[in-house]
């Protein structure tokens, strides 16, 4: 009997360890050699607001501690290799590599490694995914088929993972094999410089069996995230009302989703940029915090908003100050009161800007002596600003041509929120707004505009 109550209490004693909760944070560190770069970035592939940069000392090492929420995916950039990574709460992982030779000297140890070495060796079943994209529709299906029972057979080979990954990571293979088909849609035609090519009907009926409140999946899939962002996009382009916005109609497409939680990162993910282009800023920041119920989103898109506001139409600009002007000496807003300023904000790496250049051309040609001025502001780093010089006489730029004080840091740039580029501001001969959004030269929108203002 004596021996029996020790047995118990040793069983019990055992169970209590293995129920304790693991620590709500993961460590990693590591080693890497022959790199380029003072530091490594670490990014969250569940918020892509949550990423950091950890510094490489000077023996090549670095490390972290995250918390963690709950166990998800992240990434490591260094130069221009890329680490998968599955973080678990309480892991503790030593990251290895030869920066010049990523694939064959990796290495990956410590507690949680298990996990993360399947993650490797399933990304190396992948192959080259534009050679993927140029298959003709039977060969693809074949093919992505072929890669998810590849994927399924190396999991089931690995009989040390955890059971709820194991069972994670299954569906999470049945939506990777789902996205390509997704992708499939738009890559084909880009690869194949194909842009009239349509699927055969019937193509993506896979994609209609997805469930859209997976609240488990979500939180650990990025593949099924993706799916379900475009499911609700696609329904607010087929079922288009005229009567509605679309951002409006988006918005309460999402209401319709049971889990707050889906909801609600839905929501603040697209809200992030699309509250910056709506053409309804008050109706649509209104809709969103009706709908979304997360303060901590509802506080970030309220300050986007508030900074929004400031320039409206009607809204004094705000004003850039001596910058580089290509023609000689530098140049202020002010110096251009009197005209409207069509300004034109780009850079010499982007390729829709690039893209804009002869509509751009046109304009000018068709405006020519008018009371308008257009002006082409570079947020180039100054490092490319011999290149910038370059472009100008390469391509015959007309107009005004600027270069910024700081890049993306520029103050103008950030007063007018610009986060993504081409950007086109228009300003009345008094320095107010007219539109901090608008139209490309590409689109008839534009020459509606200067119509409708007598320009």
């Amino acid at each position: 009997m004596k021996k029996l109550s020790v047995f118990v209490f040793i069983a019990i004693l055992f169970l209590s360890c293995k129920n304790q909760k693991a620590p709500g944070f993961a460590v990693i560190s590591g080693k890497i050699l022959n790199s380029n770069s003072d530091k490594i970035t670490l990014d969250n592939l569940y918020d892509y607001d949550d990423f950091r940069d950890i510094s490489l000392t000077k023996s090549e090492e670095f490390r972290d501690t995250i918390t963690l929420d709950w166990n998800h995916g992240y990434s490591i950039y260094e130069n221009n290799n890329e680490v998968f990574l599955y973080l678990s709460k309480g892991d503790n992982l030593t990251i290895e590599y030869d920066s010049k030779k990523m694939d064959s000297t990796l290495v990956i140890s410590g507690i949680g490694s298990e996990i993360n070495h399947y993650i490797f060796e399933k990304g190396k079943l992948r192959g080259d995914p534009i050679e993927l994209f140029k298959k003709d529709e039977v060969e693809f299906k074949q093919s992505i088929a072929s890669l998810k029972e590849e994927m399924l057979k190396l999991l089931a080979s690995k009989t040390n993972l955890e059971y709820e990954f194991i069972v994670r990571e299954k569906n999470n293979i049945k939506y990777e094999y789902l996205n390509y088909i997704r992708r499939y849609l738009t890559y084909h035609g880009y690869y194949t410089d194909n842009r009239t090519f349509k699927p055969s009907e019937g193509f993506a009926d896979e994609l209609k069996t997805i469930e859209h409140d997976n609240e488990n999946d979500f939180k650990f899939s990025p593949s099924y995230r993706t799916l379900i962002d475009y499911y609700f996009k696609e329904e607010v382009s087929k079922n288009a009302d005229t009567l509605v916005d679309p951002d409006i109609r988006l918005l309460n497409l999402y209401a319709t989703i049971k889990s707050d939680l889906i909801k609600n990162k839905l929501l603040f993910d697209d809200a992030q940029t699309r509250i910056l282009y709506t053409n309804n800023l008050d109706e649509y920041y209104k809709k969103f915090i009706q709908v979304s119920t997360n303060e901590s989103y509802n506080e970030k898109i309220t300050k986007s908003y508030n900074a929004l506001k400031l320039v409206g139409k009607g809204y004094s600009s705000p004003k850039f100050i001596d910058y580089e002007n290509n023609a000689g000496g530098t140049s202020t807003l002010d110096d251009f009161k009197g005209k409207y300023l069509y300004i034109d904000v780009w850079a010499t790496w982007c390729g829709p800007c690039r893209a804009e250049i002869p509509s751009l051309k046109q304009v000018e040609k068709q405006y020519q002596g008018r009371n308008i001025e257009f002006i082409s502001i570079s947020i180039d780093d100054q490092k490319d600003h011999a290149k910038w010089k370059r472009m100008i006489i390469d391509e015959k730029l007309g107009g005004i041509q600027l270069f910024a004080d700081n890049s993306w840091e520029s103050k103008f740039i950030k007063d007018y929120m610009i986060q993504g580029i081409p950007g086109f501001i228009l300003i009345d001969p008094s320095g107010n707004i007219v539109n901090s959004n608008a139209p490309r030269p590409s689109n008839k929108d534009l020459i509606a505009l200067f119509d409708e203002l007598n320009i």
